[in-house]
């Protein structure tokens, strides 16, 4: 009877959000209710597991997230992606483009959330293609890929970090592992994938590429920008690098903490308030609006995360989440493979990459502890499948579609295919390193 209850959770869940249109954040607390309520747990109980599972999530991704906003905000604004992006293509040159643009949407991808890099990035992409005579998809979708990849696999970004505090997975590890995982993904499905699609037309707004760039002059330099933008994560490593080979002295205790997430993106924030603020010549009153614009855009983000721990708090709390796992453990069944299909699966239905990655870590949870599977190269699993074939439901293929001006059809093609490719050699990374590890 679990099992059954969870189903049709679940497709109550697709149902409201993919065919009804209701608020993802609505939509999850009224399937915890009616989860919780068929599954026997008494009101009171259900509503202080509720409020649990929402005040557990969201207490460490509050931080995370709104600094991760603010970062995003102040590397987009300042000219700092532009910059990085016109150098990079610079040193590469024209053959060598896709590589360049793959390596920005990489460095700018990471302290900046998908559908902001995508905004910011696009226009520059527009510029190179225009300015180059090549086609604008073989310049675009490597950007894209890079992009992409950094959202469904690499914290500080929602799903994967929410993902990994679910799991009480290791912030820098699945940073780490994510980012091995991630270097054969994007070479697969950006600049290979897109020698192939040469003959797909896409155009490019002509709004955006004529007047989106800043003056030489206005700009950061190059160290201060890309320095800026990789900070969170050169702190990060550094923790790790110290406690792994580091002895456990007053040196390494240091280090450990800088490199906490947390204080990791906090110091990021403080140093771009000054490299790409008030040393860019901006005022504090300005810069500090910048910021307050950056946190309120991702209200909606942390209440649909929200609503996802609520739901896996219910899950746990009733006693589902357990009874999945008694099914499952003794399974020959790789939980790896496991929690991508069901992420998949939720992907296919739902759309939103975010909402299919939590939905399936609150179901696979049980298997972390039941199996003793990796939590880092599950959080990773999760992601990758979080990312297949995105279609229609998909708000980021309808983004890609308009701003590229594609078919459907070509859109299917091109988009989808390269998710897909995302989401396979996510997984084979995934169970590669799993053996090796």
């Amino acid at each position: 009877m679990p099992l059954v209850i969870i189903a049709i959770g679940i497709l109550i869940l697709f149902f409201l959000i993919a065919k009804l249109k209701l608020n993802a954040f609505l939509s999850f607390i009224l399937v915890t209710l009616f989860v919780g309520i068929f599954q026997g747990m008494e009101l009171e109980t259900l509503v202080k597991s509720i409020q649990a599972g929402i005040g557990n999530t969201l207490g460490f991704l509050v931080l995370i997230l709104g600094l991760g906003a603010m970062l995003g905000k102040l590397v987009a604004d300042s000219g700092a992606a532009q910059q990085i992006t016109t150098k990079l293509v610079s040193a590469f040159g024209i053959k060598y483009v896709q590589w360049a643009v793959v390596l920005t949407g990489f460095i700018v991808g990471v302290p900046m959330f998908y559908s902001v890099g995508f905004v910011i990035l696009i226009p520059l992409v527009f510029t190179i293609a225009v300015s180059t005579k090549l086609p604008l998809l073989y310049v675009g979708l490597p950007m894209l890929t890079s992009l992409s990849v950094t959202h469904g696999y690499l914290p500080p970004h929602p799903a994967p970090t929410a993902i990994a505090a679910m799991f009480n997975a290791d912030i820098g590890k699945t940073l780490l592992y994510g980012i091995i995982i991630a270097i054969p993904a994007i070479i697969v499905a950006g600049p290979l994938f897109a020698r192939t699609i040469k003959k797909v037309e896409a155009k490019p707004l002509k709004e955006f590429y004529s007047s989106v760039e800043l003056k030489e002059e206005e700009l950061p330099g190059i160290s201060k920008s890309v320095f800026t933008a990789l900070l969170p994560i050169i702190l990060i490593i550094l923790a790790i690098i110290a406690e792994q080979f580091l002895p456990d002295n007053q040196l390494q205790l240091i280090l450990r903490f800088i490199g906490n997430p947390v204080i990791a993106m906090l110091i990021a924030v403080l140093v771009a308030i000054y490299t790409l603020g008030l040393s860019q010549g901006k005022k504090m009153k300005d810069v500090m609006d910048s910021l307050s614009t950056s946190v309120a855009s991702i209200t909606m983000i942390l209440l649909i995360i929200a609503g996802a721990g609520a739901l896996k708090e219910v899950l746990v709390d009733s006693g589902v989440s357990g009874y999945i796992a008694d099914l499952l453990k003794d399974s020959s069944f790789s939980p790896l493979v496991l929690a991508w299909l069901i992420a998949t699966a939720i992907r296919v239905c739902v759309g939103s990459a975010t909402v299919a990655g939590l939905t399936a870590a609150g179901i696979v949870l049980p298997l972390a502890s039941a199996t003793g599977v990796n939590t880092e190269l599950m959080v990773l699993a999760i992601g990758s499948g979080s990312l297949m074939l995105s279609h229609v439901n998909d708000s980021g293929f309808w983004l890609f579609k308009e701003y590229f001006n594609l078919s459907i059809k070509d859109t299917l093609s091109t988009w989808t295919v390269m998710e897909t490719l995302v989401g396979v050699m996510g997984l084979l990374g995934t169970l590669v390193l799993n053996a090796i590890l």
